[in-house]
């Protein structure tokens, strides 16, 4: 009997080593840092999304998980259109990226690219924090990352140094830097103009000799970096298309956390993301536009279009939307249509 209980105490005592070793091991497979890609750094909202994650996962984890932002897609030599590529690889640990970014490896992201889909911020929320963002992140963790939550950094506007746009016979002609996805040059080319495609290292350059005439971007881009001083002196506000930002994490990194970390990084990513969208829509949803009126104050002519003025914007492109549709999925674009047919505005 005696000899029986000694052997009960061993397994018990066995038991428990391995549970203390299995958390211990689980603790060392811990890396020190984690690097967290960024296209922007902070001031810029985007840049706020990823510090205000990283520094809620340090404090929630008690600085068991530590995140180092790398803006400027710098673990990636600054191009933007790898950043998907490497993340799947490991190269990168986790990243606030960009739909736009990441639609030349996943296709269904160019959804959000399709010219003048969303006419407003609810239209936005009722497509990522409806069916169809529950279907991208599953499309997303198939594609080979684990999504966990939306951010925004977006819509984007056109300016330029030549005239105030108030119809595409305006753009005709313009020279216009774009960002490096396809369905961007088939936008501008409908409307007559000619894109480029270059990274914004060489955009301001190039807008500042007068080689490209504009380009289009989140407005919070434009007093971040006083486009005005590189001849953007005319903007339009139309809303063609807007860019959610994806919280994500490399499948193996996610792997080899505890369930109890991954819950706190994902409602982490959660609040983060709630908290970032409040800041890019800072000056936008309120009805006096007060960014608009700041880039006014710039000397800026500032431009906003009629519905008539934004419908002629909209028959122009629409031949684009249909060619891009079944690339996107047919199923899904209507998903989209509908739900933001349905929206609460």
């Amino acid at each position: 009997m005696k000899f029986r209980r000694t052997l009960l105490g061993l397994a018990a005592a066995a038991t428990a080593l391995g549970i203390f070793s299995t958390g211990a091991m689980a603790q060392a497979a811990y890396k020190p840092e984690y690097k967290m890609s960024l296209v922007l750094g902070p001031p810029t909202p985007w840049g706020q999304a990823g510090k205000i994650w990283a520094d809620m996962v340090k404090e929630r984890t008690q600085g068991r998980i530590n995140i180092k932002l790398y803006p400027g897609v710098s673990l990636i030599q600054g191009d933007q259109t790898r950043e998907f590529s490497a993340l799947r690889q490991g190269v990168i640990d986790m990243a606030v990226g960009s739909t736009i970014n990441w639609s030349p490896q996943v296709k269904q992201l160019n959804l959000f690219s399709m010219p003048f889909l969303m006419p407003d911020y609810a239209a936005i929320d009722a497509l990522t924090q409806g069916e169809v963002g529950k279907e991208m992140f599953k499309t997303l963790d198939k594609a080979g990352v684990v999504p966990l939550a939306w951010g925004e950094n977006g819509y984007r506007e056109i300016t330029n140094s030549k005239r105030a746009i108030k119809s595409p016979a305006d753009v005709k002609g313009m020279k216009i830097r774009v960002v490096g996805s396809p369905i961007y040059s088939d936008m501008f080319t409908a409307l007559g103009a000619n894109p480029t495609q270059m990274s914004w290292a060489d955009a301001q350059p190039a807008l500042a000799s007068g080689a490209v005439d504009g380009q289009e971007n989140p407005l919070f881009l434009f007093t971040v970096l006083k486009m005005q001083n590189v001849g953007q002196k005319f903007l339009t506000a139309w809303g063609y298309v807007a860019d959610p930002l994806v919280f994500v994490v490399n499948k193996e990194i996610w792997a080899s956390w505890t369930p109890a970390d991954q819950a706190i990084v994902r409602q982490a990513a959660i609040d983060a993301g709630k908290e970032e969208i409040v800041i890019a829509r800072k000056g936008l949803i309120e009805a006096d536009k007060p960014l608009l009126k700041e880039i006014a104050g710039m000397g800026v002519t500032v431009t906003s279009l009629t519905p008539a003025e934004r419908d002629a914007f909209v028959k122009a492109t629409r031949p684009v939307y249909d060619k891009w549709k079944p690339t996107v999925g047919a199923d899904l674009v209507a998903k989209a249509e509908q739900a933001i047919a349905a929206r609460k505005k």
